[in-house]
């Protein structure tokens, strides 16, 4: 069998799952990067237990415990407490002073993963005096890791170095004065919890939440194919308030986006801009 022949069948098998997960349940992973959906979806079949690529469809589309593992494996979780130190930093000196005119704030953290960098968000603003005029809306399209989220408990073993990254973000406490430890685990406290909704959210289909003042995307969009990403920057651009900010991961970037030119770059290595018309 030919490499090629092999390849366009690989692909079609791909193209008939997906479509069957859409047409069933409604999850929408036809825009996702080919290559990094393959080598997710291929690593997934290997597991043990698991159907092959050309059974996948069949079984998907009726047992839901299987569907519910394939969306944890397949969409991407990797996620820390003030992840790239820089960004946030960047955030004091650059987006927080504008913010002060607002009596009320929304933010949209999209693709929150298990939430420590929703936390952190608010952390911040507890420490710029906002967190009592915000409401955090952070979504994710992965049932399992917003449960976990939702729960804000973390293993004590990455305390170490989510207290070093909060230290290189600027931060102006200790990074103890956000949680309690219990056993082998340390938990958010109350007061962080209390002004964040943790809900589900697909941004290949679902809508815009309102104007929102801040958005941020950080490293999601490496994942989705050119299409989808333009899409979801016209979702974002509609419920930006003017004057609001769209915070993306370092490797991603509104070059390519048709409505560019109503951004305005505020930090070229963070990747952040603000809506200015």
């Amino acid at each position: 069998m030919s490499a090629t022949y092999t390849n366009e069948k690989e692909e079609l098998n791909i193209k008939i799952l997906l479509e069957a997960i859409y047409s069933k349940w409604g999850y929408d992973f036809r825009g996702y990067s080919s290559a990094s959906m393959k080598r997710r979806l291929f690593y997934f079949v290997r597991q043990k237990d698991n159907p092959s690529i050309e059974d996948l469809p069949y079984y998907i589309t009726r047992d839901k415990e299987l569907f519910a593992r394939f969306i944890d494996e397949i969409t991407t979780n990797v996620t820390e407490m003030f992840r790239d130190p820089g960004f946030y930093a960047s955030l004091r000196e650059r987006v927080i002073n504008p913010l002060y005119s607002y009596p009320h704030l929304k933010i949209w953290h999209a693709g929150c993963a298990t939430g420590e960098e929703a936390y952190s968000m608010n952390i911040l603003l507890d420490e710029e005096g906002l967190r009592q005029r915000a409401m955090i809306y952070a979504t994710d399209i992965n049932r399992v890791v917003l449960e976990k989220a939702k729960k804000g408990i973390y293993p004590a073993q990455c305390l170490r170095e989510y207290s070093e990254n909060y230290i290189n973000a600027g931060g102006k406490k200790s990074l103890s004065s956000y949680y309690c430890e219990a056993y082998d685990h340390f938990i958010m406290t109350q007061s962080i919890m209390d002004n964040i909704v943790f809900t589900e959210h697909d941004l290949a289909t679902d809508y815009v939440f309102g104007e929102m003042q801040i958005v941020m995307c950080r490293n999601v969009l490496i994942y989705f194919n050119r299409a989808l990403q333009n899409k979801v920057f016209k979702l974002f651009h509609e419920c930006l308030d003017l004057g609001g900010f769209l915070c993306l991961g370092t490797k991603e970037t509104l070059d390519f986006y048709e409505g560019r030119d109503d951004f305005r770059e505020i930090d070229d290595e963070y990747k952040i801009y603000q809506l200015v018309k």
